[in-house]
């Protein structure tokens, strides 16, 4: 078996904020900013304000970044084209009306689709969703980034185990519930369709057959995993990391830390049993 440390969300090029970690300590990812068939305004989620719910993303997104979208180049594309974004990976289940037999999907193209097929990634292996959070907090019914939380950090969001690999071009006319999803753009569906890639989530997860086969987490220190007081790119991997070489990392471990890599979206290892271990302790300790 496979894992798959996979970047996703919000970054310093692609919207320019950290994803968020609420007050209550759910984890909330937010997807790149992407002329799209879906807005941040389709986004569903519940927030108490003082009993004052907002219920979008778009919602809480101008709470916290309205005042530097005015000011800053970096963010003005959060405001264009209505605020559409690009949902994938697709693992949060209640965030908009789902079709009956819906399951997580994850799309991926170009290079980052044939650097998986490469590392010969396959049906049973997993991915890990890790991006760039920051913790929030609730001031004047209002979202606000935590001071105390400054920086932000690499955090481990979620997973999903592949049960399906297909090609999109095929997707809508098996998996009609695939319907939305924006690798079935027709942009993506081109003149790149011999690395256009789909992951559809399996049922169950395979080390632990009761556990659904992707989902997301609540925030714990065990899915942190940029090293306390150093740069988010400086992580503090567990030691059964140096027995198995990782995708696009040569030379990056260091005396105390490893130096992760900063471009790059899935980096992809052999699992050793200890690893399988480790990442079947973070699901069903953090699964939301």
């Amino acid at each position: 078996m496979k894992l798959i440390l996979s970047r996703k969300g919000f970054d310093s090029s692609n919207g320019g904020f950290p994803s968020l970690i609420l007050p209550d300590g759910r984890m909330v990812s937010l997807p790149i900013p992407e002329k799209s068939k879906i807005r941040y305004s389709d986004l569903l989620i519940e927030i108490d304000l003082n009993k004052k719910s907002k219920s979008t993303y778009k919602d809480f997104m101008e709470d916290l970044f309205r005042d530097k979208i005015k000011s800053e180049k970096r963010c003005q594309s959060i405001e264009r084209e209505d605020q559409f974004c690009h949902l994938d990976p697709d693992i949060y289940k209640n965030i908009i009306q789902r079709k009956l037999g819906w399951r997580g999907a994850f799309g991926q193209i170009d290079q980052a689709a044939t650097h998986l097929e490469n590392q010969k990634v396959q049906e049973g292996d997993i991915f890990l969703f890790f991006g760039w959070f920051r913790k929030t907090k609730l001031e004047d019914n209002k979202l606000i980034y935590d001071k105390i939380d400054e920086q932000g950090r690499h955090i481990i969001f979620g997973y999903m185990e592949i049960g399906e690999i297909i090609k999109p071009s095929l997707a809508t006319s098996y998996y009609d519930w695939l319907e939305g999803h924006p690798h079935l753009e027709e942009k993506y569906l081109g003149q790149k369709q011999k690395t256009h890639t789909l992951y559809l989530a399996a049922d169950y997860l395979s080390l632990a057959p009761g556990l659904p086969g992707y989902g997301t987490f609540n925030f714990s220190e065990k899915l942190v995993l940029s090293k306390e007081g150093e740069t988010k790119s400086k992580w503090n991997l567990p030691d059964i990391f140096r027995k198995t070489k990782i995708s696009y990392h040569s030379n990056a471990w260091k005396e105390d830390y490893f130096q992760s890599v900063g471009r790059g979206q899935e980096f992809v290892m052999e699992a050793t049993e200890e690893i399988k271990g480790w990442a079947l302790s973070l699901i069903t300790q953090n699964l939301t």
